[in-house]
């Protein structure tokens, strides 16, 4: 693993003309993953989904991140919070799937809690050290961006901000997006992996020749704005195909004709475009194993329930083509053949690029504390 690290440094500190991916063991090393868990991945803002996923009071929705299970839920003063879904009795969970609720119930003992957290009612807990103040359930750090709920485990991580990134989605109006379809699987890849795939155009008209190319074509891709913690690419569209919606109406004709694809690292990628939104939000498991939540939604009225039904057929090829590749290279990479190999140039990879060097930056502070 310490072999990983440092070549992760030197491959980071390569020219920028002459990038270099990683070796295999890095996508597949156990060791690896879980000094990530508990580093960049502890460390960081994950995505959970849409804020218009839980509109009313009550309504939650729960999620494992690492070892830490979640429940997202708007509270009776219509904020969302991201409580431990743990009893504070025995370590019961308290919920799954989604839902609407007027509290928790735990199965076990019948504590009930407030959508809040705080403790409602313990039956029979009279001893002398029990007080219910002390039981509320923990909240975790939470943020909203975009019309997105993030989570960082870290209590003291401080919010994020990425000003070149809310510029380059402003005139898409994101946050205005409405919810029209939620899924979620297993994919057997590395985490890494699905970020990278998602994030390149060099794949494009390869692995997606029915699906994307004929709008998306890797010979269009070119790369947008990157910065601490993100990078971005246009896929354009060829001159001449069909409208694909009008969007907010600030959209230049360029932002029009493309899909703005960005990554906020480490576990989020999205593809942006004038009057579609689909958002992948990646869990690690282990090594070879993610939870993959993708989201999809749309701007106003703009499409129709016909239209919207058949994007969310095509999302849903595009994502088993990608998953299939993936899964297969996931196998690969064990080889002890499956050695660094030489990146494509900037509009095609250059955002893998932005992955290796931040993913480098974040380490440093934990080999300098070693």
């Amino acid at each position: 693993m310490t072999d990983l690290r440092e070549k992760l440094q030197s491959l980071a500190a390569l020219p920028v003309d002459r990038p270099m991916g990683m070796p295999g063991a890095y996508y597949t090393s156990q060791g690896q993953f879980d000094h990530e868990a508990a580093t960049v991945l502890r460390l960081g803002w994950h995505c959970l989904g849409r804020v218009d996923e839980i509109p009313e009071p009550g309504d939650f929705f729960t999620v494992q991140l690492l070892n830490e299970p979640l429940i997202v839920v708007r509270g009776d003063d219509e904020k969302i919070r991201v409580l431990a879904n743990v009893c504070r009795h025995r370590g019961m969970p308290l919920a799954e799937g989604r839902g609407n609720v007027k509290r928790f119930v735990c199965s076990y003992h019948a504590w009930s809690y407030g959508r809040d957290g705080a403790l409602l009612r313990a039956a029979r807990m009279e001893n002398a050290g029990f007080d219910a103040k002390n039981c509320k359930l923990h909240g975790h750090n939470v943020q909203q961006w975009n019309g997105f709920i993030y989570v960082n485990l870290d209590a003291d991580a401080a919010p994020f901000a990425h000003p070149d990134l809310d510029g380059l989605l402003a005139p898409y109006e994101t946050e205005k997006f409405r919810l029209v379809h939620v899924a979620e699987e297993n994919w057997h890849t590395n985490w890494k992996c699905l970020v990278e795939n998602f994030m390149e155009g060099y794949h494009l008209s390869v692995v997606h020749p029915q699906t994307l190319h004929g709008y998306t074509p890797t010979g269009l891709a070119r790369k947008l704005t990157s910065g601490l913690g993100f990078t971005s690419y246009g896929a354009n569209y060829p001159d001449g195909i069909p409208s694909r919606g009008q969007g907010a109406p600030g959209l230049s004709d360029e932002e029009r004709q493309r899909s703005t694809l960005f990554a906020k690292f480490p576990t989020q990628v999205a593809s942006q475009a004038a009057s579609l939104l689909v958002s992948i939000s990646i869990f690690p498991v282990n090594a070879g194993l993610i939870r993959v939540k993708w989201t999809m939604s749309t701007y106003g009225d703009d499409l129709d329930e016909d239209t919207i039904a058949g994007r969310i057929k095509l999302w849903e090829e595009v994502n088993r083509e990608d998953r299939e590749k993936l899964e297969r290279m996931q196998v690969a990479l064990g080889s002890e053949h499956a050695l660094e190999g030489p990146l494509a140039g900037d509009d095609y990879e250059g955002t893998i690029r932005d992955f290796q060097t931040w993913l480098a930056a974040q380490d440093m502070p934990a080999q300098a504390a070693e």
